[in-house]
């Protein structure tokens, strides 16, 4: 298996594409610690991901360094390595332009931006000292968005938060070069989880992202956890610096398609 004998920390692990990347790390033979600031989502995500391997679960809200601190501890004395950090943790503040509060937007970019930076730092110089000491290079991925390029006028928060992620993975993997260490993103456009339920039930509103995705579906978590799993692999040893989106071609596209699927 490709991951095999690694470990890997999720943050946001507890759902959604988070909880698809621990669950594809596992099948690949990875150990995994997911990370998530709802404990009970967590320890029951635990609980359910055991059956692919050894996961084990801690709380950690990503904006605040003692608990970066603690999940690194956390991991280290669970597995005692880190290979790979996932920094899939993120939350939204949808509201307009001219009234959206200081508060949204601070937490926003404390949870998604600040949040990963944190983690990486706190990571990256555990993968430092464990190099010095004749070790293995390690990987950080940084889950983006489509939305770090385009813009949604409600979403002002969540954008700039992700558009700042994608200058974190381009100066991050400049300065860890030198020690091997390889730092790429990944950016989703429109994926089947619990965020767009209410577009999946609103025929409109699925209409309107189906009208922006030439492949005419919504993509799947698991399809996310497979691009992570090959940048965390060997197959990706020469990849870094780069935010790859899987998006069914949203980015390339200048105008409507029909959304009628292909067969």
């Amino acid at each position: 298996m490709k991951l095999d004998r690694k470990v890997a920390i999720v943050t946001g692990g507890a759902q959604g594409i988070g909880y698809a990347i621990a669950q594809r790390f596992l099948e690949d033979g990875a150990k995994v610690m997911i990370s998530d600031a709802d404990e009970r989502a967590g320890e029951a995500a635990q609980e359910a991901l055991s059956e692919f391997g050894h996961v084990a679960f801690c709380h950690c809200d990503v904006g605040v360094r003692l608990d970066v601190r603690n999940m690194v501890a956390n991991t280290l004395d669970e597995f005692g390595d880190i290979d790979v950090l996932v920094n899939n943790a993120g939350v939204t503040a949808a509201g307009d332009f001219l009234t959206l509060s200081e508060d949204d937007f601070d937490r926003v970019l404390q949870v998604n931006l600040k949040g990963a930076f944190l983690c990486s730092q706190a990571v990256a110089r555990h993968m430092v000292e464990k190099i010095e000491e004749g070790g293995s290079a390690g990987i950080i991925i940084n889950i983006s968005s489509v939305n770090s390029v385009l813009a949604i006028p409600e979403q002002v928060p969540y954008t700039v938060s992700k558009g700042g992620l994608n200058q974190l993975t381009n100066v991050s993997a400049v300065a860890l070069a030198k020690y091997g260490i390889r730092v790429n993103g990944i950016g989703p456009g429109s994926i089947e989880t619990d965020m767009l339920k209410a577009v999946v039930q609103d025929e409109s509103k699925m209409n309107k992202v189906l009208s922006r995705t030439p492949l005419g579906r919504l993509g799947q978590p698991s399809e996310i956890a497979g691009v992570a799993s090959f940048l965390a692999s060997d197959d990706a040893s020469y990849v870094s610096g780069q935010t790859i989106f899987a998006d069914g071609a949203r980015l390339p596209l200048n105008y409507t398609v029909d959304v009628t699927a292909p067969e």
